[in-house]
């Protein structure tokens, strides 16, 4: 069972997630296949065929989240030397230097990426690209979309 690196922050939503899911979601799906029992004839009963596939998701999200837990190796960079390099869990601030888009990305781990947060997983190619890189390091990265030439303006441990 490998460990899988992910920030704090990444694993106190995934923490409250399952708190969410145990506490609230499932109360709410048990309730709802009880009162679409009491309908009767459960063969053509939309209603509790629904509620059990919801419930079939929702068990199998939190045995998801339980391993995720796991296998979490907790890494936190507000701990780490700052020394500019590029490491799991900085937030990277970078130009493009094709477009001269300023842009910054925070490298987290898979269950926790998420471009439109600006959250990028540590093995996608911008990820790769960039962990092990310095502050001022001119950077060339392969993407599916072609290849994106940056310069590491600053790195951020927080």
């Amino acid at each position: 069972m490998d460990k899988e690196p992910i920030t704090l922050n990444g694993l106190n939503k995934l923490k409250e997630e399952l708190v969410f899911l145990k506490e609230k979601k499932r109360p709410e799906i048990v309730a709802a296949i009880a009162e679409a029992r009491s309908h009767g004839d459960l063969k053509e009963n939309a209603e509790y065929h629904a509620a059990k596939e919801e419930q079939s998701h929702n068990e199998g999200r939190i045995t998801e989240i339980n391993d995720i837990i796991a296998r979490a190796n907790v890494i936190d960079v507000t701990k780490l030397n700052n020394e500019g390099k590029v490491i799991f869990g900085s937030t990277v601030f970078l130009e493009d230097l094709d477009t001269g888009e300023k842009i910054n990305y925070k490298i987290v781990g898979r269950d926790e990426a998420d471009l439109k947060q600006k959250l990028i997983f540590f093995q996608s190619p911008i990820g790769k690209g960039l962990i092990g890189k310095n502050k001022s390091d001119l950077v060339e990265i392969i993407t599916p979309s072609g290849v994106k030439n940056f310069e590491i303006k600053d790195v951020q441990y927080i």
